[in-house]
């Protein structure tokens, strides 16, 4: 067992990016406040009441526009990968998945998922979805580099002005992102050979597909661009100049990892146009572009989305027994954690602005004054609580979906209450709606102050403050401030208003915040004390199946539940964290033991790993966004009706007749409390069956000589007269449900046929005995498809099945087990898929052997 060593310089920069987005929006917003100093909110409001339908009617045509040419990524990603599919089937995936990625940024784990989820069922292999998703990222960024390239030769001067940069600086910024297009455009032309990345091989696009990824991303980047553009007045600068300036904006907003580009967009736009076009004017135009273009799609996609599951949702087990291997994340509760956040930024964030004259003398009329201030401070609560509640539906905790069925209702009593905003009561009610079916996807019962908190989550919370406070500052600040502010209550005064439930988010954050940081740190994993293998003992000595029992070898760590009643037991090799079947104990309790299981590894920066898992439960395994790969089958031989009668045991007749009859050996059960005595006998067996192989001794899913262990239960032996020739030991599951051997060995001079009389001999023992089968292990590779349609690594296992004889017997230990009749049962690996998979299968493989030099030693 090796130390997990996570690569350092990675994982600080993954932990640093979130916060620098949030650095990098503030600083956005601080600029952008100052831009618009001399702008005030009902200016604002009355340049977005002034804009002409027509130029809104035009940008909505615009956007669909936009939206059909996206879906052409994926539909020549396909023809570039050779597989066909209709154009109706890849239409919807793509619409949904940048729909997604355009407005929450995070493309690798907004729309990536999403893809993943609806092109599997297709049938499309996850490792061609992988390199779509790559296709696609290339021909995003070439038409944006190109572009911009051309924008900055043939503008240069207007853009120049724009910018506040020299003309020959834009040229040359020009002429080098023309240069990188003939570049990438020759390499497709004169590279005949695949390029490798690891081991993955990718073919250079030939020219007609480069010039057909250009002429996407040209068309999605300018009809992007025309959306905003068609939305400013008259005296905006020409298409060119402003297409430059549009995509300077975008690339600031996408190097800056703020979701959508929030504010650090809208700044560098707002303050390019400054010279030309009315601030006031600018910013409605990019309030009106941000709800056509990533609003609108958004919710289009989330319902389209929802459409789908539910749709799928009526042969979910079939399709998940097809699709087994093959499915990233589970999207439903993901996109439902979304929702929430959305939901509750939304009624926090309106806190911040005054409502409608008119609509505050309404409300005057037919509210008292002190249930609106109450409604306005708790609903700025509740949109802060629900903020924060979305961690928890996202990591499917059922206590943070009661808690949010409550704070949506309440939010949406709120809603109405403080400022008659029915708009957004109707989407918290839709909210509310959507979530109540869905309690089946929700059954964590884990405390939610255990959630661990990534360093994005904790920065899109902030980045929500820091958006209220410049909200409240900017529509208030006509308002001078003084200490009197908290404490005005009067219908007109919105600002003391504003500001209460500012500090009331901030500080409930403060507070969820602080008890993080006083909860006692979770304790790093350790080799497992005598006090835990016996606790585990208690539990796996109960458990209908016989491989908890391994736990006794003490080369695990031990993850137990608050009462020690459920266990998951796993091993570390460098950045793979490697849980040995599934938790084991109490059938509600286990679901949880695998999510903590999947949070300690996610804290650490590990890899997580669940190493020959059954397929009853394959679901779990799926929602904690693992992809299911087959092992091999696992035979057990029902003892029932095992017997020596008939003609298929002649063979087996004939090895017991002569191991007892011609070598004059015998079988005998030694009880536990027969070993101890034994052990120095068995030991002297065990070194020369190891000497005799050249091996050594293997570990993790496979046990070896520790006496400790092999105390505990019975040991079956072979006596030639009174010496022990060769042993295993037993073991034995709760309710007499599984009988099974681990240790098998033997004196280079026991008698052919020694191994196969053990096995006789035990079955027959255990069917007197009434356990209910004999579990002969794992088949690896048995079972696996090499059809041409079935996913690649069971093609590549299929082929090692049949044709890898000269490295391992994969076919003779199946035959070797078949003439038992055992009934054949799936094992899977979960794990990350994609690149991650070849570390993890070595990382797996090195546990059981003792070490990288056991997998290639003999």
């Amino acid at each position: 067992m090796t130390a997990a060593h996570p690569a350092a310089g990675t994982g600080r920069l993954r932990r640093l990016a979130p916060w620098l987005g949030l650095v990098a929006f503030s600083v956005a917003v601080t600029l952008l406040y100052r831009e618009l100093e001399s702008i005030s909110y009902h200016e604002l409001r009355s340049a977005l009441a002034s804009m002409p339908p027509r130029r809104v009617a035009v940008a909505l045509g615009l956007v669909v526009a936009a939206y059909a040419v996206v879906t052409g990524y994926d539909t020549l990603a396909f023809h570039y990968l050779r597989r066909r599919l209709p154009y109706r089937q890849i239409a919807l995936p793509s619409f949904i998945a940048y729909a997604f990625s355009n407005a929450l940024g995070f493309p690798l784990f907004t729309g990536t998922p999403i893809r993943f989820r609806l092109y599997t069922a297709l049938g499309v292999p996850a490792q061609e979805i992988t390199k779509l998703v790559a296709f696609g990222f290339v021909s995003f960024n070439l038409g944006l580099a190109t572009l911009s390239g051309v924008a900055f030769v043939t503008e240069a001067e207007e853009l120049a002005a724009l910018l506040s940069i020299g003309p020959a600086a834009t040229r040359a910024a020009g002429v080098v992102l023309l240069a990188l297009f003939a570049a990438y455009l020759a390499a497709g032309a004169m590279r005949r050979e695949p390029l490798r990345f690891g081991p993955v091989s990718v073919d250079p696009p030939r020219p007609p597909v480069v010039l057909g990824q250009l002429a996407i991303s040209v068309a999605d980047w300018g009809l992007t661009a025309a959306v905003l553009f068609v939305l400013l007045p008259a005296d905006r600068p020409d298409f060119l100049a402003f297409l430059g300036v549009f995509l300077v904006a975008q690339t600031a907003g996408l190097v800056s990892q703020v979701p959508g580009g929030l504010g650090v967009f809208d700044t560098f736009v707002l303050v390019a146009l400054s010279p030309r076009v009315e601030a006031s004017e600018t910013l409605a135009a990019l309030v009106v572009f941000r709800s056509l273009y990533y609003l609108l799609p958004l919710v289009a996609g989330a319902i389209l989305l929802s459409a789908q599951e539910v749709r799928r949702q009526r042969p979910r087990i079939d399709r998940l027994m097809e699709g087994i291997g093959r499915w990233g994340p589970e999207v439903v509760p993901q996109v439902l954690a979304l929702g929430t956040f959305l939901g509750g930024a939304l009624l926090f964030l309106s806190g911040s602005l005054p409502p409608p004259g008119s609509r505050l003398g309404w409300l005057n009329r037919l509210i008292p004054l002190p249930v609106i201030e109450v409604s306005h401070l708790l609903g700025s609560l509740a949109g802060m609580g629900l903020i924060l509640l979305a961690r928890g539906l996202q990591r499917r905790v059922d206590a943070a979906y009661h808690l949010t069925l409550w704070l949506l209702a309440a939010g949406f009593a709120f809603a109405l209450l403080s400022a008659g905003n029915w708009v957004e009561a109707s989407l918290l009610a839709l909210m509310f709606v959507a979530l109540l079916p869905c309690r089946r996807e929700f059954y964590r019962r884990a405390a939610l102050t255990r959630l661990r908190w990534t360093p994005g989550w904790a920065a899109l919370v902030g980045i929500v403050l820091v958006a209220a406070a410049a909200l409240t500052l900017f529509a208030h600040r006509q308002v001078e401030y003084s200490d009197r502010l908290w404490w005005q209550f009067a219908l007109p005064a919105t600002a003391p208003r504003a500001l209460r439930a500012l500090v009331g988010g901030a500080g409930l954050v403060f507070l969820v915040a602080v008890h993080r940081l006083l909860r006692s740190t979770p304790p790093e994993p350790g080799p497992p004390q005598p006090d835990q293998l016996e606790a585990a003992w208690q539990v796996a000595r109960q458990a209908p199946i016989t491989t908890p029992q391994l736990v006794l070898l003490g080369d695990k760590q031990i993850l137990f539940n608050e009462e020690r009643t459920a266990f998951l037991m796993y091993a570390v090799s460098q950045r793979t964290w490697v849980a040995l079947g599934e938790p084991v104990g109490p059938l509600q309790e286990r679901p949880e033991l695998a999510w903590r299981f999947r949070e300690m590894c996610d804290r650490h920066e590990a890899r997580t790993v669940f190493y020959q898992v059954p397929g009853e439960r394959i679901a779990l395994y799926v929602d904690l966004g693992l992809t299911l790969l087959p092992l091999g089958e696992s035979g057990r031989v029902p003892l029932a009706g095992f017997s020596l009668e008939g003609g298929r045991r002649r063979e087996l007749r004939q090895v017991r007749r002569r191991v007892t009859e011609k070598e004059g050996c015998r079988f005998e059960i030694l009880p536990p409390e027969s070993v101890p005595a034994a052990l120095p006998e068995l030991r002297a067996v065990s070194d020369a069956w190891l000497s005799e192989k050249q091996t050594r001794e293997k570990g993790f899913s496979l046990g070896f000589f520790r006496e400790e262990y092999l105390v505990r239960q019975p040991i079956a032996v072979i006596r030639h007269g009174e010496r022990i020739v060769a042993f295993a030991n037993l073991l034995a599951s709760g309710g007499r449900e599984e009988l099974t051997v681990d240790l098998m060995r033997s004196l280079p001079e026991a008698p052919y046929g020694t191994m196969d009389f053990i096995f006789l001999e035990l079955m027959l023992w255990g069917r007197e005995q009434g356990y209910a089968h004999f579990s002969l292990g794992m088949a690896p590779l048995s079972g696996l498809g090499e059809r041409e349609l079935a996913p690649l690594w069971n093609r590549i296992g299929g082929f090692i099945y049949r044709h890898g004889e000269h490295f391992y017997n994969f076919q003779g230990l199946r035959q070797y087990k078949e003439k038992f009749d055992p009934v054949w049962e799936t094992r899977y690996l979960a794990a990350p898929g994609g690149l991650a998979l070849p570390r993890v299968l070595v990382d797996v493989a090195a546990l059981i052997s003792g070490g990288l030099a056991g997998v290639v030693a003999k």
